[in-house]
């Protein structure tokens, strides 16, 4: 069962919060306290924080429709009919391209976008999971449990690790027999050392929610494109436990930039300095800010 937390301000630690911090200070200071900031309103702020990508809205639509595959497989075990499954696909598609402000848009990067460019690339990922094994697996030897399947829970993924809040928030979380397997769905570049470090995060959600031993918990990456392959890793209670040590240095990093520590409010804007990586402050929502 899935505990629940009250709120409380103090930060807690989450992959994409310190890949932000450690990547440009400024961007982590707009991401999470632009409510402190006094050289911009906080609307302007807020619209930028909004800006997608492209490639971060194949992520999130490519997530959003196995959710909703996955969801259908909880009601009805009857093949998926492809045609009808990539038309749902494409109107989600076309109503995200609508209803979002892409990033390649606003600074003019790109006229207008693509739509059916962005279908294609997310009907292929979509394709090489629906013809996976792993798929066909899913279909045939996971669904007798599926009362126990855990599909994009609610909230942020909170749980605790030696005591400090972390939010590692799972894709898809199911039993079979004695073990526990978590599904995690890419649809970008691999990246071993993050991955391996995101794989440990769900490994230690999972133990925590679920009283699981670790080497119980086989958590896995799925490469959706340009082929899928899968990254499986096993890791044991030493793992979590040195993995636990490495997220308390981070999180105290973190902390150092904050003026009070339980109340998560920061030191000076001027203290989160600018990164002087050009490739990052190309890719940043908030680039118009520092320029």
């Amino acid at each position: 069962m899935i505990k629940r937390f009250g709120f409380t301000p103090i930060l807690g630690w989450s992959l994409s919060r310190y890949d932000k911090f450690c990547s440009c200070k400024r961007r982590y200071y707009y991401d999470y306290y632009a409510k402190y900031d006094r050289d911009y309103p906080g609307e302007q702020i807020e619209k930028l924080k909004k800006l997608t990508s492209i490639p971060l809205e194949i992520g999130n639509i490519v997530h959003q429709v196995i959710t909703v595959l996955l969801e259908r497989l909880l009601k009805s075990e009857e093949v998926v009919n492809v045609t009808r499954f990539l038309d749902f696909t494409k109107r989600k598609t076309e109503e995200h391209c609508r209803s979002k402000t892409f990033m390649e848009v606003y600074y003019n990067e790109v006229s207008d976008i693509n739509t059916a460019e962005l279908f294609n690339k997310i009907q292929n990922a979509l394709k090489n999971f629906l013809n996976s094994e792993r798929y066909n697996w899913l279909t045939t030897k996971a669904l007798f449990n599926k009362t126990n399947w855990i599909i994009e829970p609610p909230g942020y993924g909170e749980a605790r690790l030696s005591g400090m809040k972390i939010y590692c928030k799972v894709d898809f979380l199911f039993p079979v027999d004695d073990v526990i397997f978590i599904f995690d769905w890419k649809t970008g570049k691999r990246n071993e050392v993050k991955h391996k470090k995101q794989l440990l995060g769900y490994t230690s959600w999972a133990s925590f929610h679920l009283g699981k031993d670790p080497v119980k918990i086989f958590p896995t990456i799925a490469y959706l494109r340009p082929s899928y392959e899968e990254v499986q890793m096993k890791f044991n209670e030493y793992d979590v436990q040195d993995f636990a040590g490495q997220i308390k240095e981070e999180t105290e990093e973190m902390y150092s930039m904050c003026s009070n520590t339980e109340e998560n409010i920061p030191k000076d804007k001027r203290e989160f300095t600018k990164t002087t990586n050009i490739k990052i402050c190309n890719y940043c929502n908030y680039r118009e800010l520092c320029r």
